[in-house]
């Protein structure tokens, strides 16, 4: 039972390293990532016309499933 003792010391000692690994680099990185998709921004004049292209498609389809 002592053994697991030993162990269990290390591996804290271990995760106290890591955490402050992790501080380090997260002060140097700025933001931290995510590892998701970055937000990017469409004007309202871009979103208008996306949605103008699109209504045209649903059109065109719907003519076209009509015949």
């Amino acid at each position: 039972m002592a053994e697991l003792g030993v162990v269990l010391a290390q591996l804290k000692a271990e995760r106290a390293k890591l955490d402050k690994a992790i501080a380090a680099l997260s002060s140097v990185g700025g933001k931290s990532s995510g590892g998701g998709r970055s937000t990017r921004r469409l004007s309202a004049a871009a979103r208008e016309k996306i949605a103008a292209a699109q209504r045209a498609r649903w059109a065109k389809f719907k003519a076209k499933k009509a015949r």
